[in-house]
């Protein structure tokens, strides 16, 4: 969602890194362009102005512009003010011993039904005993997809009927949890099209009886600014403990989800990054912010890594990097999620690669195809492949031999990066995914 804003910021801030010296009028000039950059990403304008003049208030000044690198200074300025904007430390929910009841609110297609089930999933595997409650009567099919939802996660779904009171949806929850244990209730409630007082009525009434202690907003990151009126609206009249961003996976321009904080005052607490009933994560304003800059989001990677129980990122011979290895790597890399969004979390890799490289996961299958038509001896020993082993390579897989020139230099390419992270001295991926996981 922040790819292309994030690429105009880096070419503002590359430009910024090649002058020895800053001046007031380019420091000036570089934060026009940021402020440009911001509202063609739909970011809110109060926001955006008021980002800049933050920045440009801690960039113009006599320690910055003398210092030994002004560009690098004045981005983790920008780094600094990006991640308060998008909430400064991140929050998530406190949990008691006992029961806690969390309420789902938020527009219908916003993605809340889903929501409910991927925190459903992630608080199971913490060791907590959720229990959902399908409340949503308006759309027909919501109870029937959160049945499914638990079924998928292997939690229970307590049905309210149709026309039932919410007194009455009080009294049926006590009663089941006085004979099952469960210590997170987890609420799907009624959507709307629109916001309108008889949804807001129907909602404060239920939120009286149930008295939960999160009162979770679903918003679409991709419905643009429409979202934080709504954000606003829910808060007025419900009360909002915090935020969470569904489809921030899709391809909008992503302002309204940068905005969502400064607009609400309420902070984003989850983000879902994916359909997959998995595809929920916590949010870290600081992971955001550093993927934006292009600074990677090594950190995910690392726990996408522990959470995978993997060891990738090291080739069975040292010093060495072949096909077996580029296809056992490229396999367990697509363990850890879609392709495509982990390169974003290396630093600097996304702008790595060459531009004619296009790692997704549908592309997966091409590799593996091309890389099997290879002799055992040509795996191993990637500099026996000449123009003939080629055209039988790519005849072999179905592929075009530019398809295998590609794949050579798409191995070319990770075998130069593997030589780097093995000379950083700890301090590269390879390393640090090495001590995390115990390699």
């Amino acid at each position: 969602m922040f790819e292309n804003l994030g690429n105009k910021l880096q070419d503002i801030f590359d430009k910024l890194k090649t002058r020895g010296k800053l001046s007031d009028a380019d420091v000036k000039a570089a934060l026009r362009e940021v402020r440009v950059a911001l509202l063609e990403a739909d970011v809110n304008f109060a926001v955006a102005k008021d980002f800049v003049a933050r920045v440009q208030e801690k960039a113009i000044g006599q320690d910055v512009l003398t210092s030994l690198t002004p560009g690098q200074t004045v981005i983790k300025i920008v780094f600094d003010e990006l991640r308060e904007m998008l909430g400064g430390e991140a929050v998530q929910p406190l949990l008691k011993n006992e029961r806690n009841v969390w309420f789902m609110v938020g527009l219908q297609g916003a993605g809340k039904t889903t929501t409910t089930g991927k925190l459903a999933a992630m608080y199971k595997s913490k060791g907590r005993r959720p229990l959902l409650v399908a409340a949503d009567t308006q759309r027909p099919a919501a109870r029937d997809q959160l049945k499914v939802l638990g079924a998928q996660v292997g939690v229970p779904v307590l049905e309210v009927g149709d026309n039932e009171s919410p007194a009455t949806t009080r009294a049926r929850l006590e009663a089941y949890l006085k004979t099952n244990f469960h210590d997170l209730v987890i609420v799907d409630t009624a959507g709307r099209l629109q916001v309108d007082e008889a949804l807001m009525d129907a909602l404060a009434d239920l939120k009286t009886q149930l008295e939960p202690s999160e009162t979770f907003l679903v918003v679409d990151a991709m419905t643009g600014q429409q979202a934080l009126n709504v954000s606003e609206a829910f808060d007025a009249r419900i009360g909002v403990s915090g935020l969470i961003l569904s489809k921030l996976d899709g391809d909008a321009r992503g302002g309204a989800a940068l905005s969502a904080r400064a607009v609400t005052g309420k902070p984003i607490m989850f983000a879902g990054v994916s359909e997959k009933i998995g595809g929920l994560e916590p949010f870290y304003p600081d992971r955001i912010a550093q993927r934006i800059l292009g600074m990677g989001d090594v950190m995910t990677l690392i726990e996408k890594a522990q959470a995978a129980d993997l060891k990738a990122f090291a080739p069975k011979k040292p010093n060495e990097f072949d096909f077996e290895d580029l296809l056992e790597q490229l396999r367990n890399i697509q363990k850890m999620g879609p392709i495509g969004d982990l390169v974003k979390m290396i630093p600097g890799m996304s702008r790595m690669l060459p531009a004619d490289i296009n790692v997704d996961d549908k592309q997966f299958k091409r590799i593996e195809a091309i890389i099997q038509s290879m002799t055992n001896k040509e795996r191993r020993n990637p500099k026996l492949i000449d123009g003939q082993r080629r055209k039988r390579i790519a005849l072999g897989s179905g592929m075009s031999v530019q398809e295998v020139n590609r794949i050579i230099k798409m191995h070319d390419s990770m075998k130069d990066m593997m030589k780097m992270m093995r000379g950083t001295k700890g301090r590269g991926l390879a390393q640090m995914m090495g001590g995390r996981l115990g390699r």
